[in-house]
C-alpha cells in the first residue's frame, strides 16, 4: 500500500494524518498541542482492522517540534498503525503563504525553506511555524521526500485585474501588496469533487465555492481555475468571520488611532480576534449564534443578518464575474452543517436560477449531496472538504 503522512504545523502544535492512498482512507490522525510546555497534550486516533476508531491521549513535557514528532512516533509504535507496515512514501506539509513564488506543490529543499521563511512578513503567525514543522519532520523522516502545498497556490491563476489593489504601484510592488487568497487547498478539492459527483469535466464548469468555517472565504472557479476570491493580502479581507471583521473601510483604523489612541498591535488584535460574529454578538460558534437569534436576541439576529448580507454581496458579484454559474458549493464547518445559513444565503434568488429544496437542505449526511430542487438551473451542493487528502494527492503528484 502507498501511504502519505500529512502535517499541518502551528507555532505550538501540529496536526497529522496518515492516509492510505490506494483507497484514500485515513489510517490514523492526531494532534500534538501546547508544545513548549510541561503539559503538552497528545491525542492519537487509529483505525482498527474492524474499521473502528480508537483514541489514545497523554499529557507530558514537550519542549519543541522535534520532541513533538518523537512523541507522535511513540504513539504510532505503541498503538498503531505500524509505520514499518505502512511506511509513508512522502510527507506532505501545509504552508499558509507562498506569495507569488509558489503556484504548485513543491519538493522541499533548503532554498524552498529559505523562501518560505522570507515570505513570513506576509504570514508572520504561520510561515515560521510551518518551517519549524518541516524541519522537525525531516529529522523524523529523513529518507523520504517532503512536499509543501500552499494555501495560496490555487489562487495564482487570478488575473491581474483581480489581484491588483488600486494602491500606488511602486509601493505595492516594493512591499508585495496584492491579493493572494487563502483556503486554496479546500477550494480546489471541493470544486473537483463536485465535478466528479456530477460526472462533468471540471474544465466545463463555472462554480462558486463558499468555504464557511471560523475563517471564511468565497471563490469563483472557472474551468477548474480560481478567477476571483474574497481573502486578500491576508486572511482578514472578505467575508464576515468568527472573530475577523472581513471587509472594512481602511480609514476605520486611522479613526480609532486618532480617537481611541489605538496602536498597530491593538488594531490587529481588534480586527482579527475580537470582531466578526464574536464582536457583534459575543458568540464564537455559529450554532450558538443561530439558536440565540431564533430565541429573539437582537444582537445575535443582527450578527447573523450581517453575516448573510456579506455572503449575498459576494455571491452576486461572483455571478456577474462568471457570467453564468453551474454550481454553488457549501463546504467547511458552517457550510456543511448549518442549514439555516444556507437557506438564508440563498433566499430570494429564484430569479438567478437558484431554487433551494427545503427538505434536502435540512437533511444531514456525510457525503456530497444536492440541496437544490430538480428544476433549479444552478445545482447547489454540500461538499465535505478534506484538505489533508488534497495535500496527500498533490504530494503524490510530484514524487
Amino acid at each position: 500500500m502507498t501511504s502519505v503522512l500529512v502535517i499541518n504545523s502551528g507555532s505550538s502544535s501540529f496536526k497529522y494524518q496518515l492516509i492510505e492512498m490506494d483507497a484514500e482512507t485515513t489510517l490514523a490522525r492526531g494532534l500534538v498541542e501546547r508544545i513548549g510546555t510541561d503539559e503538552a497534550h497528545i491525542v492519537h486516533h487509529d483505525v482498527t482492522d474492524s474499521g473502528e476508531e480508537e483514541t489514545h491521549e497523554q499529557t507530558r513535557a514537550i519542549r519543541n517540534h522535534t520532541e513533538g514528532f518523537a512523541a507522535m512516533l511513540d504513539f504510532f509504535a505503541e498503538h498503531g498503525p505500524s509505520l514499518t507496515e505502512h511506511p509513508p512514501v512522502a510527507v506532505g506539509h501545509r504552508v499558509v503563504h507562498g506569495g507569488a513564488r509558489f503556484f504548485e506543490p513543491t519538493v522541499v529543499t533548503n532554498l524552498v525553506k529559505i523562501n518560505i521563511q522570507d515570505l513570513s512578513e506576509l504570514a508572520p503567525l504561520h510561515n515560521p511555524a510551518n518551517v519549524e514543522g518541516i524541519t522537525a519532520a525531516q529529522e523524523s523522516f529523513p529518507d523520504v521526500p517532503h512536499v509543501v502545498v500552499f494555501d495560496t497556490a490555487f489562487h495564482q491563476t487570478l488575473p491581474p485585474k483581480a489581484y491588483t489593489y488600486a494602491l500606488d504601484a511602486a509601493t505595492a510592488e516594493r512591499y508585495r501588496v496584492r491579493k493572494y487568497g487563502f483556503h486554496g487547498t479546500s477550494h480546489k478539492f471541493v470544486s473537483e469533487e463536485a465535478a466528479r459527483f456530477l460526472e462533468r469535466d471540471v474544465a466545463d464548469l463555472n462554480q462558486i465555492v463558499l468555504h464557511l468555517g471560523n475563517g471564511a472565504s468565497m471563490t469563483a472557479v472557472r474551468g477548474g481555475k480560481s478567477v476571483e476570491t474574497s481573502m486578500g493580502l491576508t486572511p482578514l479581507e472578505g467575508l464576515v468571520m468568527g472573530t475577523r471583521t472581513g471587509d472594512i473601510d481602511p480609514a476605520v483604523a486611522f479613526h480609532l488611532h486618532r480617537r481611541a489612541d489605538m496602536g498597530v498591535a491593538e488594531l490587529d488584535d481588534l480586527f482579527n480576534k475580537k470582531s466578526g460574529i464574536y464582536g457583534l454578538s459575543g458568540h464564537r460558534d455559529m450554532r450558538d449564534l443561530t439558536e440565540s437569534a431564533n430565541r429573539g436576541d437582537t444582537a445575535s439576529r443582527n450578527a447573523l443578518d450581517v453575516y448573510v448580507h456579506r455572503l449575498k454581496q459576494y455571491l452576486g458579484g461572483y455571478f456577474f464575474q462568471l457570467g453564468h454559474v453551474d454550481t454553488v458549493i457549501f463546504t467547511a464547518g458552517i457550510g456543511e452543517n448549518s442549514a439555516e445559513v444556507r437557506a438564508e444565503t440563498l433566499d430570494g434568488l429564484q430569479n438567478y436560477g437558484i431554487e433551494l429544496d427545503a427538505a434536502r437542505n435540512e437533511r444531514r449526511g456525510d457525503g456530497i449531496r444536492v440541496i437544490s430542487t430538480d428544476e433549479s438551473s444552478v445545482t447547489v451542493l454540500v461538499v465535505p472538504t478534506n484538505e489533508e487528502l488534497e495535500i496527500a494527492r498533490q504530494t503524490l503528484s510530484v514524487i
